[in-house]
């Protein structure tokens, strides 16, 4: 099977805080002894691997394997549903997972180890997935795509800060959030969601599709990436101390019984932000911009090897 198809191979040497580039030659010589027929090429700046996707899709690949984090493979995704060649259901992605947080596979069970993870690919077995879209209002720019969280707030501001820190591995998150506590602010914000609208002072507002983001939190109820629904968590006015106190109910996901904590499930959600001072979006973990969003879910719009 593998070496029938031809795989496009995307690697993004930065992940992992530079492991990634240091483990390419085990990959390479994994792949080779597993049969794979692939092309490769390594990602040069930031987005990029957006482009090569798109490029590689009108080549005719339709199988490609992302070699790094949450990002890389938010931009890949991000490549296969932007396109108009094909049905993004048409391309397959398989993945090993080399990243700061590697929190989507943790949901599909992929694991981190490269012989365990190419072995999935090899076997071919296929899951379909919702995916998020994200629109920006009133901006006219392409939408965003996600297939693990995305939120705006304190969540935002901890992702703006973890590049400092990534050669700490997961624990760059906590360190993020730590120092954010002393340094964000909460804001003003309107949740319209099921015909009702929330407007409070906000930590933070999260869109869950998969279970675990921040390197291992749960932090929206029962998410499952194949029901066709959107969880929402509204983390309403929380102090700093209140979250330090209820720290390990952000990572064994009872953050979301919190008094100051709404949840929701919904098929689309719009967020308007009502102070001057917009605060962080982020979507897969990269930071997409500010201003207000709609969220919708695209059922069944992401397949990949697991």
């Amino acid at each position: 099977m593998t070496g029938s198809k031809r795989w496009f191979v995307i690697i993004n040497p930065t992940s992992g805080n530079g492991s990634c580039n240091r483990k390419w030659t085990d990959i390479q010589k994994l792949l080779i002894s597993n049969k794979f027929n692939f092309e490769f090429v390594f990602t040069q700046y930031q987005n990029h691997s957006f482009e090569l996707t798109q490029g590689a899709i009108k080549q005719g690949f339709r199988d490609f394997i992302c070699v790094g984090g949450d990002g890389t493979l938010h931009n890949i995704i991000n490549g296969i549903m932007d396109q108009k060649e094909v049905l993004s259901t048409d391309i397959h992605v398989g993945i090993i997972p080399i990243g700061t947080g590697n929190d989507w596979v943790k949901t599909h069970q992929i694991p981190n180890q490269l012989e365990k993870a190419i072995e999935i690919i090899k076997k071919g077995s296929l899951k379909i997935q919702d995916v998020g879209k994200i629109d920006l209002i009133p901006e006219n720019k392409r939408p965003v795509y996600f297939i693990n969280l995305a939120g705006i707030g304190f969540d935002g501001y901890v992702v703006s800060k973890v590049n400092k820190y990534k050669h700490l591995g997961t624990l760059a998150y906590l360190a993020g959030a730590f120092l954010g506590l002393f340094s964000f602010q909460n804001f003003r914000s309107k949740v319209s969601v099921n015909a009702e609208q929330i407007e409070s002072k906000t930590l933070m507002i999260l869109v869950g599709i998969c279970k675990y983001s921040g390197g291992g939190m749960q932090l929206t109820e029962t998410s499952n990436p194949f029901d066709g629904i959107l969880d929402i968590s509204i983390v309403k006015d929380i102090g700093k101390w209140d979250i330090i106190k209820n720290l390990p109910k952000l990572f064994n996901g009872k953050i979301t019984s919190h008094k100051k904590v709404e949840t929701y499930k919904t098929t689309s959600v719009s967020i308007d932000l009502l102070d001057t001072k917009k605060p962080f979006i982020q979507a897969d973990g990269e930071l997409i911009g500010t201003g207000n969003i709609e969220v919708s879910i695209i059922q069944k719009a992401f397949s990949f090897y697991a």
